[in-house]
């Protein structure tokens, strides 16, 4: 790379980096449709292959998306709703357990005063925003509606993705083909080698992830229904979306679950059955789930993963949050080149002087 090229890129990462910040709610709906996009591309791709048209191949593709999105808000939002309502309502019995039982145990067993950790604000305080407001629902709904101009920016941002997903999957390898003639002869090859790297890496977690996702969300509703444990779907869905960074999603759907086990069952079987669906969960995530969706292929390591998303919240808010994988996967495979170039120069081969 020359040095007008290096000022070139330069320059170029600036200005992107400042109409990120400033077109930060424009951008949002656009990069949500990007995201779209490319995760359904491959499906596109598929159906190509087989002698179909890309058009024909996206409307198909975006089709079957489309209805699995809807069938899924109709079939789950009002089930969720009523179990999180449901479990607003259940907050004093914890409440009860709680300072009676628990904290009389702590206190005996630390000798220390803990007073101040009773939940009565905690759970006056959710229940009565739970009352006043009607629910998560209605809070948003009177958000988005507290002027026309909000209404309209709401309903203009939601329409905004379908929109750009679909044209952005009809047209996606011709813009990658256009973009890839932009770049410069001389360091095409080597951008070209690190964007499959970084799609390589940037597939491996995102496609591969999400659909372990979803199979594990199914799984542990599925299983906690099966021991008649309350609010198995709610804490199946948590338990899924948890289960972005490996063995996270176990862990909190496992605490989850046992904590309502405790209040709803007597004895230990039922929580052994709980512990068991947890367990076969994540047998099949490891030995199934995981091989077959994700494969060999080097994914994020979870701490990264973490670090991404807090980083790019804290840095563009829910924009970053968006970005934070794309960027955490190409500074990945940056970094990693770095890295053999450090281990192959002198500088690293340098012996200190006898």
């Amino acid at each position: 790379m020359t040095q007008s090229q290096t000022w070139l890129l330069i320059v170029v990462s600036l200005i992107v980096a400042m109409l990120l910040y400033s077109l930060q709610a424009v951008l949002t709906p656009f990069l949500v449709g990007i995201g779209i996009a490319y995760m359904a591309d491959p499906f596109a791709d598929r159906l190509e292959a087989r002698g179909w048209s890309r058009t024909l191949a996206a409307c198909v593709v975006f089709l079957v998306l489309t209805l699995v999105v809807v069938a899924m808000l109709i079939g789950l939002v009002p089930l969720v709703m009523k179990q999180i309502q449901t479990l607003i309502y259940m907050l004093p019995q914890v409440e009860t357990w709680y300072n009676l039982v628990l904290l009389p145990w702590l206190q005996d067993t630390l000798a220390i005063d803990i007073k101040s950790l009773k939940l009565d604000i905690v759970t006056e305080g959710l229940a009565a925003e739970w009352k006043q407001a009607g629910g998560i629902i209605s809070r948003v709904v009177k958000y988005a509606t507290s002027s026309t101009m909000s209404l309209i920016s709401t309903f203009g941002s939601m329409a905004m993705v379908p929109v750009v997903a679909f044209y952005l999957l009809r047209d996606f390898d011709l813009l990658t083909a256009k973009v890839n003639a932009l770049l410069p002869r001389n360091i095409q090859p080597k951008v070209s080698a690190w964007a499959s790297e970084s799609d390589e890496v940037l597939a491996a977690f995102v496609r591969g992830q999400l659909l372990v996702m979803f199979c594990l969300g199914i799984i542990y509703a599925m299983g906690l229904s099966f021991v008649s444990l309350n609010y198995a779907l709610l804490i199946g869905i948590l338990a899924g979306l948890a289960s972005i960074v490996p063995y996270l999603g176990f862990a909190v759907g496992l605490a989850a679950a046992m904590t309502i086990a405790l209040f709803q069952f007597d004895g230990y079987w039922p929580l052994l059955m709980v512990f068991a669906v947890f367990g076969v969960g994540q047998l099949i995530e490891s030995f199934i789930l995981t091989p077959l969706l994700v494969g060999d292929r080097i994914g994020l390591h979870p701490v990264a993963v973490i670090f991404a998303i807090l980083a790019g919240g804290q840095l563009f808010g829910f924009l970053g949050v968006l970005l934070a994988l794309p960027v955490a996967a190409v500074i990945m495979v940056l970094l990693r080149h770095l890295h053999a170039g450090y281990i192959n120069s002198p500088l690293y081969g340098q012996q200190d002087p006898e």
